[in-house]
């Protein structure tokens, strides 16, 4: 199997994408970074990506639905064709993307939120999860639409919010199992074994739940 090229959105510090990294060297995952973007021009994202000799682009952006943001939007597309990228993946990239870009690479845009679509969408999943007083958080992987964080779920984990938690200590937790999905979500991908039917997405020989009946929490004392 040849591998992909995938092509990367970052707007921080890019924990995401080096996870992705280490899989592709790893051999976990059957696809190479091929290029990494920007709307930010400090995020140490890009600097992750040069250490690894991957190029690192800074796209300035602009607001939404101005010429900039049409500019940027066309000048992304205008990059992964050049580095023929098979695959997009948002990393913790805070912007929308532009019409270009999701109409190019319809169902080939993955993206990771930090809370368990469809609740708490939005840039503060994990404080959001956490100020509401649920038990039970997590994150997704899902394919990315036009509207944000409402795409076909294709692999979920769930955290247990344990007493004293903040945005901060639950997000710590969430990112490890994110580390984990995304990589794994990526090489179904890479192997063609995603399947979009409606609002569901079919993974073909898919493993069983590691959990096969329920998370609760806190635990019972029946």
């Amino acid at each position: 199997m040849m591998p992909i090229n995938l092509g990367v959105f970052v707007s921080g510090r890019g924990t995401n994408l080096q996870s992705i990294i280490d899989a592709c060297e790893a051999g976990k995952i059957d696809a190479t970074v091929a290029v990494v973007i920007s709307d930010q021009a400090d995020a140490y994202g890009l600097e992750r990506a040069r250490k690894h000799n991957t190029p690192a682009i800074y796209t300035p952006v602009g607001k939404n639905n101005t010429p900039e943001y049409d500019e940027a939007d066309r000048k992304q597309l205008e990059i992964l064709r050049e580095h023929q990228v098979d695959l997009v993946c948002l990393a913790g990239y805070m912007r929308r993307v532009g019409p270009a870009v999701l109409s190019a690479y319809s169902e080939s845009i993955l993206n990771i939120h930090p809370a368990l679509l469809p609740s708490f969408p939005g840039t503060h999943g994990q404080e959001d999860a956490a100020n509401y007083g649920v038990r039970v958080s997590g994150c997704t992987v899902h394919f990315a639409w036009p509207k944000f964080d409402t795409g076909p779920i294709i692999i979920q984990a769930a955290v247990p919010v344990l007493p004293g938690d903040d945005g901060d200590s639950l997000t710590a937790r969430i990112l490890r199992q994110e580390h984990k999905i995304y990589p794994q979500a990526i090489q179904w991908f890479a192997q063609g074994r995603l399947q979009i039917e409606g609002r569901c997405v079919k993974v073909k020989d898919a493993p069983p739940p590691t959990i096969t009946e329920a998370i609760i929490s806190p635990g019972l004392d029946l």
